[in-house]
């Protein structure tokens, strides 16, 4: 129901302080941020700070104490201390004032207000800060997150690099600044499926011996190349025509110049938020607050605790109406329509042979984007002829070059419109095997299972994904992403046509109980389509 009246809204994850009252529109909004004399956040420092100014800051927002008919505070995820400090005094305001208190999940409100300031409908979201780096979407009543860092967020990695050369904090800037008249070097490029890592780029970044300007470039180009990459392939995944741009770190020019470019190349809508609404403020606590309070959501002050690792992923988001259906890119493609074209590369198809040719990026640096097409071609050739050697069966490669491997073409239909238990079963047998050669798919889905006529032998296709790693949580997200895809296309019979595969699975390998729990784990994370 409208929810009437103004919200204040604290935000105080880390080391800016912000605060604001949200009616129908924005109706003040302050901030007075931490600022460490040297080096980077230092926690109990910034707590003092929140603390000290924080009697000011509201004072400067809230003009008539009468008009406030709710409080907001940023609940997670964040630093401890901060988080405690800005939880305390929203407490106390709300109990002062008898109007109910709201915790805001602070990834969902940079969502949201994100989504408020551009208009946009139902996007893939990069959200780009300190210490987050999450590609986001909205899925069946959750924000589900498709694609994270593995280590440290962007904004984190810039600066720790900005303190290596002195640079005052926050880093961005000045490296982006440097980089305008930078040149390309090469550093490291860590992307694996739709996760990436930023501390080895950190480091050679680090032990760079190339003038400061172009380090400072190729840091960039690297770091946003990854994130873009990853956005791209969740908008293919989904279906989706909008990309969303949030985080401090969105406010750089390039990383925007470079998701415009990729959504152009893909026909979608790039929205960003004007520079207010980007860093952490109190305008996404306070109208984020308001969503949920028109839905009653509430809490007593007695269960108001701070959530350091609150992962958007775990908030039930009531306030969304759902949008109508999309087809996702891959539907509507067939082998037999001689061409299809994803992410990463277009295949064309003839009557002997299929070519996979990989893309140019034109949002890539070009001598980046030539290394990493070269690269990963190699690899998923190595990989294909890795899983062979396994016992895998996969097409036969005929011919490779920098760009573009031609392989069989295998006859037959695919497992998509065949699932029947005993293709199933040895479906599992075969992902058994080339889980024992060390080998994770990244994109074990029925369409990418081809049943070899005459003798319905399963054929694994396309190894674009593809890693080399005995991960635990890598194999379970193989047989999760099959799950999912099963339960997607056979409701009714999902559970007989898993039990099938696993049934399958477990003969060809050893530690399939291990991986098939895990694959338990990952599905009450609710994280991959």
């Amino acid at each position: 129901m409208p929810f009437s009246g103004q919200i204040l809204g604290l935000e105080g994850t880390a080391w800016n302080l912000s605060a604001a009252l949200f009616d129908d529109d924005l109706v003040a909004l302050a901030s007075d941020p931490y600022k460490p004399v040297r080096g980077g956040i230092h926690p109990r420092e910034a707590a003092q700070h929140h603390a000290n100014v924080m009697r000011d800051l509201v004072a400067s927002v809230v003009k008539d104490p009468e008009k406030i008919t709710g409080v907001a505070f940023s609940q997670g995820p964040g630093l401890g201390p901060c988080l405690r400090t800005v939880a305390t005094a929203a407490r106390s305001i709300a109990l002062a004032l008898d109007v109910p208190l709201v915790g805001v999940n602070h990834c969902i409100a940079h969502v949201e207000i994100g989504r408020f300031a551009t208009g946009c409908s139902d996007p893939v979201v990069l959200y780009a800060s300190g210490a987050n780096t999450q590609v986001i979407g909205y899925l069946n009543g959750r924000y589900r997150i498709f694609g994270e860092t593995l280590d440290i967020g962007i904004g984190n990695a810039l600066d720790k690099f900005a303190r290596s050369r002195d640079f005052p904090h926050p880093g961005g800037p000045r490296i982006e600044e440097l980089a305008a008249t930078g040149k390309y070097t090469g550093l490291p490029y860590t992307v694996k499926g739709m996760d990436l890592a930023f501390s080895g780029l950190v480091s050679a970044a680090k032990d760079s011996s190339a003038p400061i300007e172009d380090v400072c470039f190729s840091l960039q180009e690297t770091a946003f190349a990854m994130c873009v990459e990853v956005t791209e392939r969740a908008l293919s995944l989904t279906g989706k025509d909008e990309v969303l741009l949030v985080g401090g770190v969105g406010a750089n020019r390039r990383l925007q110049e470079m998701l415009s470019a990729m959504c152009r190349d893909r026909g979608a809508a790039f929205f960003v938020p004007e520079k207010k609404y980007l860093g952490d403020n109190g305008a996404m606590i306070a109208y984020t607050g308001r969503l949920m309070l028109e839905q009653g959501l509430s809490l007593p002050v007695g269960s108001s605790q701070v959530n350091p690792a609150f992962r958007s992923d775990e908030v039930e988001v009531t306030w969304w109406k759902t949008p109508a259906a999309k087809k996702t890119h891959s539907e509507g493609t067939c082998r037999e329509s001689g061409m299809k074209q994803g992410a990463e590369a277009v295949v064309t198809f003839s009557e002997r042979t299929v070519e996979k040719r990989r893309l140019s990026k034109q949002y890539r640096e070009p001598a980046l984007d030539h290394r990493l097409i070269a690269e990963r071609t190699r690899m998923e050739a190595r990989l294909m002829a890795a899983a062979r050697k396994g016992g895998v069966p996969t097409p036969v490669i005929r011919d490779i070059t920098a760009d573009t491997i031609v392989m069989e073409r295998i006859p037959g239909p695919l497992l998509a419109g065949e699932l029947y238990p005993e293709d199933l079963c040895t479906s599992g047998r075969m992902a058994g095997r080339l889980h024992c050669a060390g080998i994770m798919h990244g994109d074990l889905t029925t369409s990418n299972i081809i049943l070899r006529e005459p003798d319905r032998t399963p054929v694994l296709i396309d190894f674009g994904l593809s890693q080399a790693t005995t991960e635990i949580e890598q194999r379970g997200v193989d047989i999760h992403v099959l799950f999912q895809t099963i339960g997607s296309t056979a409701p009714d019979r999902a559970s007989e046509l898993r039990e099938a595969f696993l049934s399958g699975y477990r003969e060809t390998f050893p530690g399939a109980d291990d991986v098939i729990a895990r694959e338990h784990e990952i599905e009450l994370r609710g994280r991959y389509l």
